[in-house]
Order: structure tokens, then sequence, then C-alpha cells
């Protein structure tokens, strides 16, 4: 449909008839109807809960807004409940649902207490003494002159102070310019006639927030856009991103964090969109495709409260293994036994360090049927191929995509067990198959997909297909895909709309959960995500192009990911695809040596893409890319020392800059520049210039490698950088532990030898401490 700039057609999806190609008629269509939240009729306090009933006032079928005066109005509470610390919970529904306090999503720490609540006097008092919330209830003030228009109608005032601080007021918004033209509404829902039982039925609801004119919004996922999020709408709706450079997400997650140091948590895995001062700059909206809204408003006075709330509601990360923070090597695909040993030891004769070796798509039968078995022609002794590549200090990843193909050889077992999704019988059934937008580089034809909503399924999964692999000795299972699922399937405990952004945490959950029964490691490498999936690390990027755009679009979606509750991420180094030709153009060296400096400073590096990945293949560059290589594993005592401060707070290893400088009002603008950890702000160069401009925060910095020393709270604009060389900073009074010897894998590593390098004044750059250490 044709963009309106209306919000009942743009924002609330209600669909006007096309009366011809460049006009519209603003009849709604038929059935639908939209009812406006009036005043609160009535407040009460239940077991701690303030319940408000919020009487709803049906709309006549136009695009101006006008009451149905012939309508009975309904009423649907809006509960309000508060938890410590700085949480306030938003529930209403008027499809029936309960309140819960447990699910997939929702994993309560045990600081997360309820605080009972009171209603004096037009405030929510917690029994605590904070004031929480006011509902204003006062006739509006008029000085009555004209009767031109007519009256607005009646809105529910109410303002929350998640944090007990009355100078940050999150308001509901009644936005309108004049009674008729609303611009978004505080609460609404949506009715549908079914005509064929003569009944209405509760659909979409939406909630409207105040925003202020300066206000900047970040996080929603992996959003590859820019820092600020203000002026744009978005769905949320996992699917294949098919790279990084476009409104397709592969991990939506519905919690944004505002400027004005709060946070949203909206809880629900329905199809649904925020409009973050887009359809109105004076509103932040969210709309869901089921009638029920369930918020969390998380409260703090920085950026890591917030997010450390979101986390204490969904889950903390866990700690990944010590092994995973080396290097990664794989491309698009290894074929057999014999060729990926070749790489191995040729990794360790020129002296690569290397901890993990990734099997794609070519490791079955055929390549792309994924049957979870070794081909027994290339692969023919896969355990002993396994424990030849332990030996020399490698870990095997596979990987796995939760479809069963037509022609596998699981395919009847799946069917005739119901481990699958079955193609829909009943009439209404959702007709399109939306597998079939995934990213699909064989003519498999996927039969279903894996019911991880059907106990007996996920536990087929984890124990018939993952566990062999990992009795083996296969340590990690890359989960891939899980955006798109069979929508024209039934599946066991959910319908497919409800089921398509949880699926990823279901899937992700199962086989993280079986990885670490067997191997005591608990990881994955996975794609998609929802709300809650950071418990199941970790997460790297997606398809990217092998380009200056598809490195800086992969770092705003690291960025914002990391804001969204995201402790650790990863994205393949130097590029997934080439450009033009998919498959068969050759890479751009320059873009090769400087996303492998981008990636050394990330949580997890792998090497993966559509042709050659290993670096002797690029000779004038690979002395270059083997020093960076050698950085990451003297880096290694400090990304597990900041990792381990990341699983215990709110903190993601990429940092956006404004988590540590949020009163800076520049660095809710600047995507292009990260903390690493606590200690190194990283500035990498994404063009071929070799040059960039640089922003500093407030105070001193000192160039980690060379130890210059340059003033804060100001923009370097143009600064060269040689190929080989990143600008990574510090501050004055940083502790560094790093690794003091060169090694091979983290096998050869021993902790306890790790030596820490202050920041003093005395200090003069990395390279020279590294060449006191190799004349030793």
């Amino acid at each position: 449909m044709k963009q309106t700039n209306y919000h009942l057609f743009d924002f609330m999806d209600f669909s006007p008839c096309e009366r011809s190609k460049n006009d519209y008629d603003p009849t709604q269509q038929k059935g639908e109807a939209l009812w406006k939240a009036y005043a609160p009729s009535k407040i009460s306090e239940e077991n701690g809960d303030i319940f408000i009933s919020i009487p709803y006032q049906k709309q006549l079928h136009q695009e101006d807004m006008a009451p149905d005066l012939e309508a009975r109005q309904q009423s649907y509470d809006l509960i309000v409940r508060a938890y410590e610390p700085n949480i306030i919970r938003l529930f209403t529904t008027m499809a029936g649902d309960e309140m819960l306090e447990s699910d997939e999503m929702l994993q309560f720490a045990p600081e997360v207490r309820r605080l009972p609540l009171r209603f004096v006097n037009g405030d929510i008092i917690a029994t605590n003494g904070t004031k929480i919330a006011t509902i204003n209830l006062s006739e509006p003030v008029l000085d009555h002159w004209s009767d031109l228009l007519p009256a607005p109608q009646p809105a529910p005032l109410i303002t929350f102070y998640p944090d007990g601080d009355l100078s940050k007021p999150v308001a509901l918004s009644d936005d309108h310019f004049s009674p008729p033209r609303y611009d978004a509404l505080p609460l609404g829902f949506c009715s549908v006639c079914r005509c064929d039982t003569a009944t209405n039925a509760t659909e979409r609801a939406t909630i409207s927030f105040r925003s202020e004119p300066d206000e900047c919004f970040v996080g929603t996922g992996e959003r590859f856009r820019k820092m600020d999020l203000s002026g744009q709408t978005f769905q949320m709706k996992n699917q294949d991103g098919q790279g990084v450079n476009n409104r397709r997400c592969y991990k939506n997650i519905p919690f944004y964090l505002s400027s004005r140091m709060y946070g949203a948590f909206f809880h629900t895995s329905d199809y649904c969109k925020f409009s973050l001062a887009d359809h109105s700059t004076r509103s932040v909206q969210f709309l869901n495709d089921h009638a029920t809204l369930d918020v969390f408003l998380i409260g703090g006075k920085t950026p890591e409260e917030i997010l450390r709330g979101y986390r204490m509601l969904t889950g903390f990360p866990t700690m990944p293994p010590l092994w995973s923070f080396g290097i990664w090597m794989s491309r698009m695909t290894y074929f057999s036994a014999d060729e990926v040993e070749e790489i191995c030891d040729r990794l360790r004769s020129e002296h690569y360090p290397c901890d993990v070796i990734h099997l794609d798509t070519g490791w079955f039968r055929t390549d792309w049927l994924c049957e979870w078995k070794f081909n027994p022609e290339r692969f023919p002794d896969p355990q002993a191929f396994i424990r030849r590549l332990a030996q020399k200090g490698f870990k095997i990843s596979l990987w796995q995509l939760p479809y069963i193909a037509q022609g596998a050889e699981q395919i009847t077992e799946a069917k005739a067990n119901h481990y699958i999704s079955q193609p829909c019988s009943v009439s209404g059934c959702a007709t399109v198959n939306e597998t079939s937008e995934s990213s699909n580089f064989s003519t498999l034809d996927y039969a279903g997909t894996i019911d991880f909503t059907y106990d007996k399924a996920t536990d087929w999964y984890k124990n018939t297909l993952l566990k062999p692999l990992l009795d083996m000795g296969i340590k990690c299972i890359k989960t891939d895909f899980g955006e798109n699922i069979h929508m024209d399937h039934s599946y066991h405990a959910s319908t497919p709309e409800r089921l398509n952004n949880l699926y990823a945490l279901l899937y992700q959950k199962a086989a993280y959960e079986v990885t670490k029964e067997v191997t005591g490691d608990g990881i994955i490498w996975a794609r998609a995500a929802w709300a809650g999936a950071q418990r199941y690390p970790l997460h790297w990027g997606g398809d990217s192009e092998s380009s200056w755009a598809g490195m800086a679009g992969s770092l705003k979606g690291g960025l914002h990911f990391g804001l969204s509750g995201f402790a650790f991420w990863s994205h393949d180094v130097p590029g997934f695809h080439s450009t033009p030709d998919f498959m068969n153009s050759p890479l751009d060296e320059k873009v090769y040596v400087r996303w492998t400096q981008f990636g050394v400073f990330t949580s997890h590096i792998r090497y993966h893409g559509t042709c050659k990945r290993e670096p002797w293949h690029y000779p004038t560059i690979a002395p270059i890319v083997k020093r960076w290589w050698n950085l990451r594993y003297r880096l290694i005592p400090y990304i597990i020392e900041q990792s381990q401060k990341a699983c215990n707070s709110g903190l993601p290893m990429i940092q956006a800059l404004l988590i540590r400088h949020p009163q800076d009002h520049q660095v809710w603008h600047i995507d292009d520049e990260y903390y690493f950890g606590q200690e190194f702000l990283v500035c990498p160069v994404m063009n071929s210039e070799n040059r960039r401009d640089i922003y500093l925060p407030e105070g001193l910095w000192i160039n980690f490698f060379t130890g210059e020393r340059l003033e804060g709270n100001r923009w370097y604009d143009g600064v060269e950088v040689p190929l080989d060389e990143m600008p990574v900073f510090v501050r004055p009074g940083a502790n560094i532990p790093l690794y003091p010897d060169e090694v091979n894998s983290t096998d050869d590593m021993d902790l306890s030898k790790s030596i820490t390098i202050s920041i003093t004044r005395d200090y003069k750059g990395l390279k020279s401490i590294v060449k006191t250490l190799q004349s030793k």
C-alpha cells in the first residue's frame, strides 16, 4: 500500500480502499474498528498492584477520528506493577491473556522483587515511599471562546517515573493536531468483524509515550542503521537480512533505550512495530499485532544501569569458553577432511595462530542437504579426523539449519512423529511459505521446520541429531537461519505468526543446552535472535558484503545489538560475499586488512565467506594480517577479564560511546567508533583513503600503539592512518592484562603468565613493549 502520511493507515495498519493509482478513499474497510482509550473510570488496589479501569470508545469509520456514540464503551484494566530495581510494568489485554512472570523470554533475576503499590491523591506510591506514577483526573483548563471545532475526546493522562526521578517523566501520549486528526494514541486497540460468525474479535493494540524534540533512541536489535534511530519506524519481524545495509533484520529485539535515560521492553513475540518519533515527533509508539500490551519501563542513571535492568528481566549472558576468543577460520565451504587438514597444517607451519576450524555446508553427503552426518567418502573417519585436529590445537564447528529437506535421511521419521511442522489443512491458514524469503543457495525443497514448541521434537533434535556429533568431539554448532519458518504449516503449541519471532530463541536454547551438557562449554554460533537469546551466546552479524559499506553496516548493527542486551557479537571477516559477482569476485585486500583490525577488537573473530579467506592467498598483506592475529592472542587475558564483567553487568563487549558518555550529545550520533571493553576506544578505518575523522570524548587520551597524547572533547579531522595501523586509544591510569608470548592457539596459553601494562606518563606505546618481550 502506498504511504498516506496518516497515522490510522500507515501505523495502525487500517487499509483504505484504492480508488485510483494516485488517490485513496478515506473510508476504512468494512468490519475494522478503532477503539480509543478514554480517561480512567475507576482506580483500585489489588494485591499490591494498581488496577486502572480504562474505557475505550469505538471510532467512526472515517479518516477524521470521531466517537461512534451509538457503540457502547468497552472497559479493560491497565495493571500497574512495580519491581525493584527501578522497573514499572504496564499490562493490559483485550484478548484474555494472563500476566506471566516467567516464560521463554522472561527469566527474572533474584534482585527483581515486587514492590507493593498504593494509590494516594492521584499518585501511585511504592511502599518505599517512591512516587512511580501520577494520574491526572482533573478537568482541562479552558479559556473558551469558540465552538468551531469539537472538544477533544477524553484521554488517560498518566505519567510514569521508572526510577522515581520526577525530572524524567514518561507520559502516555494523546497526540493530535485537532480533535479529529490524531498522530498517536495513548492506548487503543482494533476490532475486526468475523463475517463467518458475526462476532467481533480484538486484534491489534497500541501504546504511545511522549518524546522530546532532542530525544534519541537506540537498540531494537541488530539494526543496520545510524546510531540515533529517531524519525524511523521498524517492523519487528525477524527475517533473513540478506545483507547488512537494508531494513531487513535477523535480530529484532522489542526494546529501546532513550537518551532521557529510560528503557522500554515490550514483552511479546508477536509481529509488532516501533515508531520512534517518526509518525509524530512528539511520540514514540508501539503497535502489537495481538491485542495485549505488556510493557516494562526500566529506569536508571546510566545506559549500563538500564541495560542491566533489562537483563535482570530477560537473563544475563553466560561466559563462552576460552578457546572461542581465538581465531576462527572458515569459508563457504570446505569439502573434505584432506582439504581441512592441509589448511590446518599450513596455519601451524607458517605460525598463524588459530583455534577453530568451521565446516560450513559441505560436510554432508550432498552440499546443503543437512542430515547431521559426515559424508562417508570425503570424511571417511570423522572421529579420527576430529582427534587429529584436536591434537594440533583445533576445535571444530559445524554448520546446520533447522529445516528438514525432501530427500533427507530423517524426513520420514520427522514427518511420522510430527518433529517438523505440518502442512496446514484448516481454512484460514496462512498460505505464504516464508522460508522462501531465506537465502537458499541450493535447489533443495525444505519440507518442514523443526518444531521446538513440541518437547519430543526438541529432544529428538538434541539427542538424535546433535548429541552424536558432540560425542565425537565437535565443539560448536552453528545454528544458522531460524529467522523464517514455514508460515503455511501448523505447529504443536503455537500459531506460525506468534512463533516466527520466538523461534530463534527456542532453536538456539536447544542447541546451547545439549552442547553445554555434552562438552561442558556453553556456546553456539547463531544468526537470528529475539528477546532472551543473549542467554545463549554467541551471535554473528549475518551475510555482509565484503566492502566498506558492508563493514560500516556490520558495525552499526553490532552497536545497536549491544544496546539491546547482548554481550557477545561477531561478524564475518572480511565480509561474507563478494561484489559484484556474489560468489566469484576477488576480495579487496585493503578491506581484508581493515576488517581484520576491526575483528581483532571484537568479542569473537571469524573468517568466513564465499571465496578464499586464508591469509596466504593474499601474500602482499599476509604479514600485516599475521601481526594483527598475534596481537589478538596477546589481548586474550584482557578479553577474558572484560567478558566476565560483561556477563555480570549491563555492558556489551562492543560498546557504543554513548554507554560511557551519555551526557555528550555528539556520541548519540557516532556509529563508527566504539569501546572494546572498558579500556580501549577503537576507531576502525572504513575507506580506501587510509584516513578518517576521529572524535575523542572529554579528557586526555593516549594512542595505545604509539604513546601519542591527545586532548579530548574535540574532533581530529582527516587523520592519516597507514594500512598496517588502526587508531586505538586508552586513558591514563588504565591497566591492560596481556599475554607475553606468541602462541599457536589458546591450548598453548597459561593465563597465570599474563602480564599487566599500566598506562602511565612514561608509557611509550605497545610497540616498544612488544619489542622488549620479543628480545627476551
